[in-house]
């Protein structure tokens, strides 16, 4: 019970990162790569006040939504100066910086060797202190992510997102300000990502610069391409299994030293099954990418 609890905290936080970052990806059709560096920003935000000002959960994910949402500003601002491929390695670059920053930072982020010593989550005089309590907590709020990214895409808002993945020269044409919206779109997806990043960080104790690198950008990306662009469902479903699929491998007998090899080939062989018979995943209505 311990481990399935322990799974589905897992998903949940992970769902949170899919979600929010399907709102660039499936919405606006924007592939951004530094999903990872801004959860690095919410885990280790919230780690440093939680560690030197005690402050209280609530506080720190709030703190730490403010400060992605504020660095996606700026690097996404930057950033949309150019389009597609080149938007792609611009927030490759970004991802690259901020993982130095929690590696190199050793006066704030201990470098290579993290932050331990995280303190457990007390609120309303619960203490969410295990796996099972842990999970009453991060479930509700992964929920709540989905209903507000589900109510931004059917607002004005998201279908102008939609108009722009579309047909950009045709938006601008109508007089919208296309930058703008895209700039508050990657805030949005940062803040929520940073959260998720809090909930881990409170939630393990623990935290160092591998968990928040590239290759966990490229993971959260593949969870959006398998669920589906512009599937929120479909967003909860790539999380779902891309992590509960290296789990049931490890109940496959084989020597541990050749299972991890094995898990990581049998995912690339889905991936490249997937994208060449199913290329808009699960339950995506659209291909990867925009105007398709």
């Amino acid at each position: 019970m311990t481990y399935l609890c322990h799974e589905l905290v897992l998903i949940s936080i992970f769902s949170i990162l899919a979600v929010s970052l399907n709102l660039l990806v499936g919405y606006l059709g924007l592939a951004s790569m530094a999903q990872a560096a801004y959860y690095g920003i919410g885990a280790y935000t919230a780690a440093v006040m939680a560690l030197r000002l005690n402050t209280p959960l609530p506080l720190n994910i709030l703190a730490a939504a403010l400060l992605a949402g504020l660095s996606a500003t700026g690097i996404s601002w930057c950033a949309l100066r150019w389009h597609d491929d080149y938007f792609v390695l611009a927030t490759f670059g970004a991802q690259i910086i901020l993982f130095s920053v929690f590696k190199n930072w050793v006066s704030l982020t201990n470098g290579p060797a993290g932050l331990g010593g995280i303190a457990q989550v007390h609120l309303l005089g619960i203490s969410f202190d295990t796996p099972f309590r842990f999970l009453l907590l991060t479930a509700p709020v992964a929920f709540a992510c989905f209903l507000l990214i589900w109510a931004l895409v059917r607002a004005p808002f998201g279908r102008l997102l939609i108009a722009i993945r579309e047909d950009e020269v045709f938006a601008l044409t109508l007089g919208k300000d296309v930058r703008r919206h895209k700039v508050t779109a990657s805030a949005v997806s940062a803040a929520l990502a940073a959260m998720a990043g809090a909930l881990y960080a409170h939630y393990i104790s623990f935290i160092d610069p591998t968990s928040f690198s590239a290759p966990e950008s490229i993971l959260i990306i593949s969870m959006v391409i398998i669920g589906g662009a512009a599937s929120l469902t479909g967003s909860v479903l790539g999380a779902t299994f891309l992590i509960a699929l290296p789990e049931a491998l490890k109940f496959v007998n084989m020597p541990e030293a050749v299972a991890a090899n094995v898990r990581q080939i049998l995912l690339g062989l889905f991936l490249v099954v997937l994208m060449v018979y199913r290329p808009q995943g699960f339950l995506g209505t659209y291909r990867f990418g925009r105007n398709q």
